[in-house]
């Protein structure tokens, strides 16, 4: 790869699709530039949630440092505005140690939030979130999103129904001001220049994508994601929102006796490549660079 350090101190983004190799390229990269990682995962973020995240292993921290990780709680919120506030936080610090920030990670809402700023929303409310939680419970997660693709169809295009925190997120914000997030999004524009970034990724055929879901699928559950899962239920960490990630939602329906095991790694495996090809949909026009594997 003849890839060339950024210029004119902007930022180098490691991004693509869940599996398709961002983690090695950052640290190929890392080594080759003098950086140091600075993870924009928002699963990754939480301690406790180790074996279904892909978090990097004690050897490669050991070779580069990572900045982001288990920084949280399973408990606390951590949602855009903070991570840009970390973010920012750990890019300075790397840059005051001579070394070049990498930013990697599949939450591309929060890369783009720190490149980019965020639309003006009104802060969260506990009690319109507790409300909305409780129904989503009651009903199912599919009849909040139904619920938001009448009031905001462009959101709901845009968000998977079982996404039930940026699902709620959106129904909160439209019953709070009267207006929906798109709208407010399409106002910002997300035109603003946070930081200057050259953006690289991993080019894989969907064959290939398909198989490494499902190497990693396998290699997750025999890392013991399920009694991972099953304590993080019995701490009372059930309704974390890291819970609600593509994969520990599923460990947590065969946990609970919804899903066989028998079935879980395909259900795992399925969920992860509908999630893959909405990746793969945001990063179109992004001006990524895409390198060989």
């Amino acid at each position: 790869m003849s890839l060339a350090p950024p210029a004119d101190g902007a930022l180098l983004v490691v991004v693509g699709p869940t599996a398709s190799g961002k983690s090695a390229l950052a640290l190929d990269l890392a080594a080759r530039f003098d950086g140091e990682i600075v993870g924009a995962d928002s699963v990754q973020v939480y301690r406790r949630f180790d074996a279904g995240s892909g978090k990097p292993s004690a050897e490669e921290r050991a070779r580069v440092p990572h900045h982001l990780l288990d920084v949280a709680d399973p408990s606390e919120p951590m949602d855009a505005a903070r991570f840009v506030a970390l973010a920012d936080a750990a890019i300075a610090d790397v840059r005051s140690r001579g070394k070049l920030p990498i930013v990697c990670g599949g939450s591309f809402l929060w890369v783009r939030a720190l490149l980019h700023g965020l639309a003006d929303a009104p802060p969260a409310d506990d009690a319109l979130r507790a409300r909305l939680a409780a129904e989503a419970v009651r009903d199912g997660r599919g009849a909040l999103h139904a619920r938001l693709a009448l009031v905001d169809p462009e959101a709901a295009a845009r968000l998977a129904p079982n996404d039930f925190v940026r699902v709620s997120r959106a129904l909160e914000v439209w019953e709070l001001t009267g207006q929906t997030i798109s709208d407010r999004q399409r106002a910002h524009g997300f035109a603003e220049v946070r930081h200057k970034a050259q953006m690289v990724g991993v080019q894989r055929t969907s064959l290939e994508l398909a198989a490494r879901i499902e190497a990693r699928t396998r290699a997750f559950l025999a890392a013991g994601w399920i009694d991972e899962v099953r304590a993080l239920v019995e701490a009372g960490l059930r309704d974390a929102r890291a819970m609600h990630a593509v994969g520990y939602r599923q460990v947590l329906d065969h946990v609970e006796g919804r899903l066989p095991l028998a079935e879980l790694a395909p259900a795992i495996d399925q969920a992860t490549r509908v999630f893959a090809r909405r990746q793969r949909t945001w990063l179109r026009d992004r001006g990524v660079t895409w390198t060989a594997p």
